[in-house]
């Protein structure tokens, strides 16, 4: 009972930016066009003239309570590690149907793919929305697991406008599921264009969850495993971590500083 009160209170206090329910659980079909909502508006409000904005994007099998939570911990961390600015979660349809059993995992996975770079579009026009509003506040993002894939598919979308070009200041990874040729120089050009200073990619050899998906081919050499291979795109760099899981709350630990 306590639990779910702390949570209903964070709900209403934790800034998100939500695209929960726009699309379907088992097939990823849009079935709301809406861009995003924001959760409180008032909190968004008073970010506007902020130096800077981190937006945390969670990975996959996640319900909004689940999201929630590890918008928590990475507020927490980064508080700890002296970062006192404003952290925002983006939740989205993560939650795919038959995530939670083997039989029906891969699927899932396919679909929660699918729903990730669709949720591209989404917070690109978050960001366009809120530089437009508040054009000196610099925006990081931050992504775990299939949150790689919202961020590469969120830079994609600002890429098609020259005029996007260094909108977004840094991107953060944690166990990755993008392919690792994801920033080699013809498949990365756009997010050398639409960040402005790094592009900074915490991967694990250790993760047993991705090392699986590439063992059973589920995901093809994720970046998030064995880091990026071959010549990159210069603002990429990695750092090899020894997180105890894939979970967030892991990778989480193990970050030392930030940005």
């Amino acid at each position: 009972m306590r639990q779910l009160e702390t949570i209903t209170k964070l709900k209403k206090i934790f800034p998100r930016i939500s695209t929960r329910g726009f699309y379907d659980l088992y097939s990823g079909t849009t079935i709301n066009h809406d861009s995003y909502h924001l959760y409180p508006k008032k909190e968004f409000e008073r970010m506007i003239g902020s130096k800077e904005i981190t937006i945390i994007v969670h990975g996959l099998r996640n319900n909004s309570s689940g999201a929630l939570a590890k918008f928590v911990i990475a507020k927490r961390r980064l508080t700890k590690l002296g970062y006192k600015h404003p952290v925002i979660g983006y939740s989205y349809d993560s939650n795919t149907s038959g995530a939670q059993y083997i039989s029906y995992a891969l699927q899932a996975l396919y679909t929660g793919i699918t729903i990730a770079n669709k949720n591209g579009r989404n917070l690109a026009k978050f960001v366009i929305d809120f530089k437009r509003r508040s054009p000196n506040t610099n925006i990081r993002l931050v992504g775990h697991s299939l949150g790689a894939h919202v961020i590469q598919s969120t830079v994609k979308n600002l890429a098609k406008n020259a005029k996007n070009n260094g909108i977004i200041k840094a991107v953060y990874l944690f166990g990755g599921s993008i392919p690792a040729d994801s920033f080699s120089p013809s498949n990365g050009s756009s997010m050398q264009k639409i960040i402005s200073t790094k592009i900074r990619n915490y991967y694990s050899p250790y993760d047993d969850v991705l090392r699986l998906a590439h063992e059973w081919n589920w995901v093809i050499a994720p970046i998030g495993y064995k880091g990026a291979y071959g010549k990159t795109i210069t603002k990429y760099a990695q750092t090899m971590v020894k997180p105890k899981n894939h979970r967030f709350v892991s990778y989480a630990k193990v970050l030392n500083s930030f940005p």
